[in-house]
Formats: C-alpha cells, sequence, structure tokens
C-alpha cells in the first residue's frame, strides 16, 4: 500500500522507489503481486507516464487511510511508554498573531524531536474542514465576533480590532483616527467574498450603511497584497495585532472598526498523541474549551 501511494504521488515507479528507498524492479514487483491478489490494475503504464486506473482511484484513498491508522497505532503504543512520535500538522491563517507558532513548533521539536512536524496555511473555513476531516491535527483561525467555530472543539485566543493599512504617502496616513465611511471612499484589497477574512469587513461596512469597492482579490495576505497598498493602489483592513509584522505601510486606527476573534481549533475525537502533547506544551488540555484568552502575542 505505501509503494502505490508513493506512485500515485509522483506519477513515477522510479520517484516512488527512490522516495521509499528500495529499487525499482522491487517496488515493481510487489505492486504487481498486489494487483494479482486484487484481481486488477491499479495503474496504467506507458512509456511516458503513470495514471491510476479507476480501480487505483478506488483502492488509492482507502490504502491511505490504512497507513495513516498503521502510524497512528505505532504512535499510541509509544504515548502509551511515554515516547511521543508520530506526525503533528498544524494548519493557520497567515495573520495570526496571538502565537508565535514559529517559536511554540521549534520548542515543542526540541522537545519531541520524533515527531514529524508539518505546517498547512488556508482560509479559516478550509482549515475547519481539514481538521474535520482528520487532514490536519489543529488549526489556528481569525472569525468576525458573529461566527463560532462549528464542528471542532475550540478555544478562544484573543479579541482584536483592525486597523486601516495605507502607503506611508497616502492622505490617511497623517489621520490618528478615522470612521469607515471616511474609508468606504478608498479601494480596497481584501481576501475573495465569502471567506471569514472578508467577512469580517464586509459585515462592518454593512452595519456603519456605507459601501466599499474592493478592487482586488486576494488569496493571502503576502508580498502582493503589501506592494498594491505602498504603491497606492489600494487600502487594506487587517489586525492590528498582525499590522507589526508589516514593513512600509502605515496603520491607522477606524474607530468603528470590525473585531475579529482568533481560535485554535481540534477534532476532539480523534487526537494524535503529538497533538495532545502540543496541545500540552502550550498549557491547554483538551477536555477545555472554554473561552478565556491563554496566549500573548508573540514578537
Amino acid at each position: 500500500m505505501r509503494y502505490v501511494v508513493a506512485v500515485a504521488q509522483t506519477n513515477s515507479f522510479t520517484r516512488a522507489a527512490e522516495r521509499c528507498l528500495v529499487v525499482q524492479s522491487a517496488l515493481s514487483h510487489q505492486i504487481a503481486r498486489l494487483e494479482r491478489e486484487l484481481g486488477t490494475r491499479l495503474f496504467e503504464r506507458t512509456s511516458r507516464r503513470v495514471r491510476l486506473t479507476l480501480a487505483g482511484q478506488a483502492f488509492l484513498p482507502v490504502a491511505q487511510q490504512c497507513l495513516d491508522a498503521a502510524e497512528r497505532a505505532v504512535a499510541e503504543v509509544a504515548a502509551a511508554v511515554g515516547e511521543v512520535r508520530g506526525r503533528l500538522t498544524v494548519g493557520l491563517i497567515p495573520t495570526v498573531a496571538a502565537v508565535d507558532i514559529p517559536s511554540a513548533l521549534h520548542a515543542f521539536h526540541q522537545k519531541h524531536p520524533q515527531v514529524r512536524i508539518g505546517l498547512r496555511v488556508g482560509s479559516s473555513e478550509q482549515l475547519i474542514e481539514q481538521v474535520k476531516a482528520g487532514a490536519i491535527d489543529l488549526a489556528f483561525l481569525g472569525l468576525p465576533v458573529t461566527i463560532r467555530p462549528e464542528g471542532v472543539a475550540s478555544r478562544q485566543l484573543a479579541e482584536d480590532r483592525l486597523v486601516a493599512v495605507v502607503a506611508p504617502d497616502h492622505p490617511l496616513a497623517a489621520e490618528t483616527e478615522i470612521e469607515l465611511a471616511r474609508l468606504a471612499t478608498e479601494a480596497f484589497v481584501d481576501l475573495p467574498a465569502g471567506t471569514a477574512g472578508r467577512a469580517q469587513s464586509d459585515l462592518a461596512f454593512a452595519a456603519a450603511g456605507v459601501h466599499r469597492q474592493v478592487a482586488f482579490e486576494v488569496t493571502t495576505v503576502d508580498i502582493l497584497m503589501l506592494r498594491l497598498i505602498r504603491q497606492n493602489l489600494a487600502v487594506a483592513l487587517l489586525a492590528s495585532m498582525y499590522t507589526p509584522h508589516l514593513t512600509g505601510v502605515v496603520t491607522v486606527d477606524v474607530r468603528d472598526a470590525p473585531t475579529r476573534i482568533e481560535h485554535l481549533v481540534w477534532n476532539r475525537s480523534s487526537l494524535a498523541p503529538a497533538a495532545r502533547a502540543f496541545l500540552t506544551e502550550l498549557a491547554l488540555s483538551v477536555d477545555d474549551a472554554g473561552p478565556q484568552p491563554l496566549f500573548t502575542p508573540g514578537p
């Protein structure tokens, strides 16, 4: 099963053999033996490419689940004798500010070097679904005050108001505080419509009874967003705890700004030993899902 997954991921018997640290002939022989046992081919092989058959497409996700379960069993046995092993996959939105994630992962790695750590960045709604599906162990989110994480265990980390982010030579840069109505006259760069990160601003402008123009939609807060702001093509609303990490821009307080809440979420029913250990490092019990803040922002 491990060989099948490797071939499916690399689209190559040669690269799969390299990944699995076996010679290609051994890998091909084992897959052929499995295909005989199943009574059908899992891969279509040509001189140019390798791809899954319909049977292979059906087999792959179940094989991956079996491998995950086997790895989880080994990790649980290790945990029973006081050793933390396995995998820890953490999800986060790019603007997390309540926790210094790299420092937290570094400290965890120093204490539990046998755990393989992974990180995935996405929107809050995507991360919640991945936690539910078991694709990631836990996630750090940012949601409007009107939205709570559903279907997962959660803990509120911090509450923060958004601020306007503008270019240093923008007319608003000299202001100490403005209102949404004044900001609404500017072109905005923001996350795509329908995302939680976008909703917090849309709801605030709607509550203020003003309309704004989102001229630029980006999938994440990154260099592109900052370049658009620095070039005076757009302004943005971002969490005030996150903006100290930004350079070449100016922040302005907004009197009636929207508020967001950062949450940590996890799947209580399928929490792996490494994830439980990480929550312990964060001084959080898996049985405690109260709303009080836990952490102070990282540097």
